[in-house]
């Protein structure tokens, strides 16, 4: 038991279930739709032809179940990279570590991770209403900077020195190759910035002051691999880190509900939420 987890780092349920998911490791499917808002976990598992489990602790809700042949889970995080460090950790928890010998397992499983959420548009030609995958995960949270994740040292520093906000020290990340390919096939691809919050780290005030006025217009005449930044929100890239870190494949799927360049906001977003979900399960279940 030399190398088991301490009871302070693994922490489990009275149940054996993981602390915060509140979830057994024969609860969750290989692949794993990840949405932001608690009430869109039916919304996805409508679609199922039957649905074998219903969890639920504190934001997070899980429901298991299938579609044809094909296990499915569908997971609420709730917002931001601090609950995105809770979700990954416990997800892969689940199914790499043996919670009875409490001992990281030698082979490792790769979980499948789909996120479909809400995001705002950087660029007048992304139209509200619209669908896009995310090829890039571009950090302004500090998440990332607590892990060993490997960094494209010169592509932060000339996303640091465009911001020009010396309290940012921004991480890139790449979506999962297999999973890009799947989707990009079927929906615009761009570079999402996630931030650490919904008002002054994406430029909005309403009392509170910012201390960065240009940041929509900074974010918009960035280019990195001859892209513009396209979209923000604020949980893609530290999926997309943190996928890396523990080696899972990740994609986020995007809603665009805001044009933050023509200052729109959707006249009916639930239908585009609805639109995405149908469209990225047809996409899932129709992959060759």
């Amino acid at each position: 038991m030399n190398n088991a987890l301490k009871a302070s780092e693994l922490i489990l349920n009275p149940d054996g279930s993981i602390y915060h998911l509140n979830l057994l490791p024969e609860d969750i499917a290989p692949t794993i739709f990840l949405v932001g808002d608690q009430n869109r976990v039916p919304e996805i598992s409508k679609h199922f032809d039957f649905i074998e489990l219903k969890k639920s602790n504190r934001e997070f809700i899980a429901h298991t179940g299938y579609i044809g042949d094909k296990r499915l889970t569908v997971l609420s995080t709730g917002i931001g990279s601090d609950n995105i460090d809770i979700v990954l950790n416990e997800l892969d928890a689940l199914v790499n570590i043996d919670f009875g010998l409490r001992e990281i397992k030698a082979e490792k499983q790769s979980l499948q991770l789909i996120r479909i959420g809400t995001s705002g548009s950087l660029q007048l030609d992304i139209e509200i209403n619209s669908i896009l995958v995310s090829e890039f995960g571009l950090g302004l949270d500090h998440l990332l900077h607590f892990y060993a994740l490997e960094h494209d040292i010169d592509i932060e520093k000339k996303i640091k020195e465009h911001l020009d906000l010396p309290f940012i020290d921004p991480y890139f990340v790449k979506a999962s190759d297999s999973l890009l390919n799947l989707f990009s096939n079927h929906f615009r691809t761009g570079i999402t910035a996630s931030c650490p919050g919904f008002y002054a780290p994406q430029g909005r005030m309403l009392r509170g002051q910012t201390v960065s006025t240009q940041l929509i217009s900074k974010l918009n005449t960035l280019f990195i691999h001859q892209q513009v930044i396209t979209n923000f929100e604020m949980e893609t890239a530290s999926i997309y880190g943190m996928a890396k870190v523990l080696g899972h494949q990740a994609i986020s799927v995007n809603c665009i509900l805001a044009n933050r360049i023509s200052n729109q906001f959707s006249t009916n977003p639930q239908a585009v939420i609805h639109k995405a979900i149908q469209e990225v399960i047809d996409v899932y279940l129709n992959q060759k």
